[in-house]
């Protein structure tokens, strides 16, 4: 199996052990009865690719997801070139070496028709999924599920479910939200006592089926005031009439369900897991998943009250904007119930991940720090993904904290593997 190398003898190591442990990945977009890429193009689909090589000159109707996956690889393949230098290219490469045996170190359109033959896995089917996962070493990875999802099917102590509820707090004036959700609870969700029934239902059927976390995405625009459910009335009937809302009308809805999702996650012991930041279809022409970026304005004084008023509910906080890690930072210093968690998106680099890292080691209490995440939609992304993490740990361990501060290799490993292990499987655990 390919593997991270390391020039300097205490990081390898580190790294060395690191890579022997199993991977604990507690946010990713896996599809549990798909789960592992059967083709090249699954691979090289991933939005990062695509939208990395359209920044580089590549015309966007290239990578449509409509045209046939073969074609499109043929039709991406020459622009990789262009972006040889990221680390993104780089888990393609591990990829391709790790799970396939293919020796190139670049992926060009000469030996592209071998890795398409190489890559192709629909013969193999769950055998496939199976061999990728054992070659991760994986030990459980959490999902992201609709709240009317099928929870069957599927290894739940594995594959672990995860409640995401960005369409209950941000769509509910949809009708096709109110109608999934009645449909799914078989209640009359057209007042406020039935709202709150109907998503009590949501979270008992995903605790009952071994869900360990509740998430959601939020935009930068988003307060989290405490609700006036008295006030609420009026607009959230409006909205599940489907009637039109005014922009605060919104703002009171939204502020409300969020709430009763948040009381939720006490009532069944969820940690409440808050994605912040992502504005949406920023850039139109976009290639599909390349539309979002961040707004630098986020600041967590927006989730005080929440996180004030509910101190027996954890909230991993994951934050887009790569500037707002001090922040961060000082929320989880503060408050017992915040902890950071990963490395999300656009701060998933390893000159980010350093910075971020080195902060949190050095201020957060280190039985409160999530390392990593993948955020992966293919199982083979989980691999290189923290296997960078794991990379940029051991460098920051043997520079800050061996060399720097005179701890032992064991000590030092111990803390690697709190922040790797101990932590997502000890904060995510069900608590009564």
């Amino acid at each position: 199996m390919s593997s991270p190398t390391h020039s300097d003898p205490l990081a390898r190591e580190l790294l060395e052990t690191f890579l022997r442990w199993p991977i604990y990945d507690p946010h990713s977009h896996i599809d549990p009865l798909r789960p592992a890429a059967r083709s090249l193009g699954e691979i090289l689909g991933y939005h990062y690719y695509t939208e990395l090589a359209h920044s580089a000159g590549m015309p966007a109707e290239l990578v449509d997801p409509s045209r046939d996956p073969d074609q499109i690889c043929r039709d991406l393949t020459p622009w990789l070139q262009s972006i040889e230098n990221t680390v993104q290219y780089s888990w393609l490469i591990e990829i391709l070496q790790t799970f396939h045996d293919l020796p190139f170190d670049r992926l060009t359109p000469e030996v592209l028709e071998t890795a398409l033959v190489q890559t192709d896995k629909r013969q193999q089917g769950s055998s496939w999924d199976r061999q990728v996962w054992d070659r991760s070493n994986l030990e459980a990875v959490y999902l992201t599920n609709e709240f009317d999802d099928a929870l069957e099917g599927f290894d739940a102590g594995q594959y672990i479910p995860c409640l995401r509820t960005d369409a209950l707090v941000l769509k509910l004036h949809d009708p096709a939200t109110r109608d999934r959700l009645q449909r799914l609870t078989g209640l009359d969700v057209g007042d406020l006592n039935g709202l709150r029934a109907a998503i009590e239902v949501v979270f008992k059927r995903f605790k009952a089926r071994g869900a360990r976390a509740c998430a959601i995405s939020l935009p930068p625009d988003f307060v989290a005031d405490r609700p006036t459910p008295r006030r609420s009335i009026t607009p959230l009937r409006r909205a599940l009439q489907g009637l039109e809302l005014r922009p605060d009308e919104h703002k009171e809805i939204q502020q409300l369900t969020f709430w009763m999702i948040a009381e939720q996650c006490s009532a069944h012991g969820l940690p409440f897991d808050l994605m912040i930041g992502p504005i949406r279809d920023i850039y139109p022409r976009g290639v599909s998943g390349g539309r979002d970026l961040f707004d630098r304005r986020v600041s967590l004084k927006d989730y005080a009250e929440l996180f004030n008023a509910f101190p027996d509910v954890l909230f991993p906080v994951s934050t887009l904007s790569p500037d707002a890690g001090g922040e961060l930072v000082a929320y989880s210093w503060i408050f017992p119930n915040v902890v950071p968690l990963g490395h999300w998106w656009y701060s998933n680099i390893p000159a980010f991940i350093a910075a971020d890292l080195r902060a949190r080691l050095q201020a957060v209490p280190q039985t409160k720090i999530v390392g990593y995440y993948s955020d992966a939609y293919k199982l083979e992304f989980v691999l290189p993904k923290f296997n960078m993490f794991r990379r940029v740990l051991a460098e920051t361990l043997a520079e800050d904290c061996v060399r720097g501060r005179g701890w032992s290799i064991d000590k030092a490993l111990d803390l690697g593997r709190r922040v790797l292990l101990e932590n997502p499987r000890e904060l995510f655990r069900l608590r009564s």
